[in-house]
């Protein structure tokens, strides 16, 4: 028995696809169950919430294997879900991290997905870590302003990442929760082609059959009260300025084979993720 957390998002979504096609016994854990309409109806299903850790031991019990995955900034629900996982016996974590904590000086993000490492490690339980980088689902972040008056705003200027498609985390994640040989492994995960925001939103516009504007942010601040308009909480708002300040240095783009190592199989581009996204953009 597996146990998927996050199983609603973008990446436990594609993973609970994945192992059910390949007839794992799993179960999920989550939140709220209206937003587990979108899985399949025949996977079970524990409701639960990682902030609560006497809500957990339903979920944890007979399990072998756990995918941990905790939004937010908080590291109370790995610590809660690390000791549940430890009562329960569970022999496997696959802890989704972040290339963040690759960072030389190690910048706020890497820190947090740091302290979640450590508390995985601590637990004495044989853990996997994922640290991809950037989402191509980040460009969903687009949607408002495409709508709105067909632009996207560039905080990154020349600065280059190569996206990863969920879909890439997930199979990569089956792997390593139903594989032996993942244990005390560190897998950084990346696209494999390195693209500037004007280039991205190129492929975006080119599958669209629509020009989209960039407009050129004068700062990374902008950008934050562009994504949130109502004000993101401190530490985040700062975080994410240290983020898209690194990034924008950093024009050659942090690129990985470790895909295609591992599924044998090269990553989904971001043109595909466009067309099958398609609709999400008007």
């Amino acid at each position: 028995m597996l146990l998927v957390t996050g199983a609603t998002g973008n990446i436990g979504g594609e993973l609970v696809r994945l192992l059910d096609a390949q007839e794992v016994e799993f179960r999920v854990l989550v939140r709220d169950p209206s937003r587990a309409r979108v899985l399949p109806e025949r996977v079970p299903r524990v409701v639960a919430d990682l902030a609560e850790p006497a809500t957990l031991s339903q979920a944890f019990a007979d399990v072998r294997a756990v995918f941990l995955l905790t939004p937010g900034i908080a590291t109370a629900p790995v610590r809660h879900a690390v000791d549940a996982a430890v009562a329960a016996g569970v022999r496997r974590i696959v802890h989704l991290s972040s290339a963040h904590v690759l960072g030389d000086p190690m910048p706020a993000m890497g820190r947090w997905h740091h302290e979640r490492e450590e508390l995985v490690r601590a637990s004495g339980i044989p853990a996997t870590f994922l640290r991809p980088g950037g989402f191509m689902t980040n460009a969903l972040e687009w949607v408002g302003t495409i709508r709105e008056g067909g632009y996207v705003l560039n905080p990154t200027g020349r600065g280059r990442f190569a996206p990863i498609d969920p879909r890439d985390i997930a199979a990569v994640a089956a792997l390593a929760l139903t594989e032996d040989g993942h244990e005390g492994r560190a897998y950084t995960l990346t696209g494999d082609t390195a693209y500037t925001i004007p280039e991205q939103v190129a492929v975006l516009a080119g599958v669209l059959g629509r020009p989209i504007a960039v407009r050129e942010t004068a700062t990374p601040e902008e950008a934050v009260r562009a994504r949130f308009p109502h004000g993101a909480p401190g530490p985040l708002a700062d975080a994410i300025v240290e983020s898209f300040t690194a990034m924008r240095a950093d024009t050659v783009g942090l690129r990985t084979d470790t895909v295609a190592g591992l599924t044998g199989r090269d990553p989904r581009g971001f043109a595909a993720w466009c067309a099958r996204n398609a609709a999400a953009f008007g």
